[in-house]
């Protein structure tokens, strides 16, 4: 079931948390929703989630509207906010009962997806203990487990994986991957290399506004414009071996690398690549080429590229 978001505003006063925005999220995607704190992300997810009505714009969820059918809307979600409020004294699987009769779960079904959301969210052995006695990523698993105990449509994760370990991490990751073949995800969380494996595509909102929208590998070409290759050249005089590079066709710019006579940062014209021109080089001056790397940007970089003030 598609989400869809038109021009949405959220103001609070005159102040804007959202501005205009819009996009799309298909079914069997994964949408990994990124911003620093304050940017907008959580008002947009309140939003989707019926936690309030957007100041204007139109949000929807297959043929539903969050305004005029927010109880359609709630039962096809499954929301697991950043501070995942519990019932500290209900056992686990109390609560699970509970959240399953409260989102409408067939009485008849309750035993099964309780069975089904212990095994998938690793809760076996924690399910007779009461919600205060689990650790954070335990209580993260409840949370997620409450989220997904409906079979919703569309899940909406706030930091899905804070406060598990490494172990868990993955787990988890594994599960939204599954889980997003078949249903609508947004994903938010700080952890970006988190993002980068789980998800589809990645949209960065920042003050309000969409800032970048694509694959991780898209958001790299938009964030660097151009080939960035480190070169290693033995056997020939550093200047020389500069001068050389520097007048290659492709070649926008040639830096020494420092405390490395022979090594060099090169980047290329935009939309071009100089590693074959610079083997070449190499071959025709009889010089070793030791080093041909190309830098990935990190998703990092891009982030505080797009986001910084």
């Amino acid at each position: 079931m598609d989400i869809e978001i038109k021009n949405f505003t959220k103001k609070y006063g005159n102040q804007k948390a959202v501005d205009n925005i819009s996009f799309t999220v298909k079914t069997g995607e994964v949408l990994g929703f990124l911003g620093p704190n304050g940017a907008g992300k959580t008002t947009t997810m309140k939003a989707i989630t019926t936690y309030f009505a957007p100041s204007s714009g139109e949000i929807t969820i297959g043929k539903y509207s969050v305004t005029r059918e927010p109880e359609k809307i709630r039962s096809l979600i499954g929301y697991l906010p950043e501070n995942n409020p519990l019932y500290q004294d209900m056992a686990v699987i109390d609560y699970l009962r509970y959240a399953a009769l409260l989102q409408g779960v067939n009485k008849s079904e309750v035993d099964n997806r309780l069975l089904e959301m212990i095994s998938v969210c690793g809760l076996e052995r924690e399910k007779h203990k009461n919600i205060y006695e689990l650790s954070k990523g335990y209580k993260q698993r409840v949370g997620l487990a409450q989220a997904l105990i409906h079979n919703p449509e569309v899940l909406i994760l706030d930091e899905p994986t804070s406060g598990l370990d490494p172990n868990q991490i993955i787990e988890i990751r594994e599960l939204i991957k599954r889980i997003g073949k078949e249903k609508t995800v947004i994903l938010s969380s700080h952890i970006l290399a988190e993002v980068e494996a789980t998800c589809d595509r990645i949209l960065i909102i920042n003050k309000g506004k969409i800032v970048a929208d694509g694959t991780a590998e898209e958001l790299r070409k938009h964030a660097t414009g151009a080939e960035i290759l480190t070169v290693q050249i033995e056997d020939g005089e550093s200047n020389a071996i500069y001068k050389a590079i520097a007048a290659l066709p492709n070649v926008h710019s040639v830096d020494f690398i420092k405390d490395n006579k022979n090594a060099f940062e090169i980047r290329s014209l935009p939309d071009s690549s100089s590693k074959r021109d610079i083997f070449n080089l190499c071959v025709k001056n009889g010089w070793v080429l030791t080093q041909l790397s190309s830098e990935e940007t990190k998703l990092e970089d891009v982030f505080r590229e797009l986001t910084h003030d």
